[in-house]
């Protein structure tokens, strides 16, 4: 009955072992997945959301600017046409 212990123990103790070498693994694959994933969109012209939402601010307060020097110049030629 001793040696049953044992060799359930030692089973144990392998299989324990063998999930964390399994962990580590998935760890380490993870790790170099993002690096990977990280080095290839540094390589892109990619923005980050900060850059986009700077830039999309920009560009709609040129439309409204657009737009109301639309409307002025709509009406000082409404005004030269009298």
């Amino acid at each position: 009955m001793q040696s049953r212990n044992k060799f359930l123990d030692d089973m144990s103790q392998l299989m324990t072992n063998a999930m964390g070498v399994a962990q580590g693994a998935r760890t380490e694959a993870e790790t170099a997945m993002k690096s990977l994933l990280d080095r290839w969109l540094a390589d892109r012209d990619f923005v980050t959301r900060e850059e986009f939402d700077a830039v999309r601010a920009m560009a709609q307060k040129a439309r409204e600017e657009n737009a109301a020097l639309q409307a002025r110049i709509e009406a000082l030629e409404a005004g030269n046409k009298r």
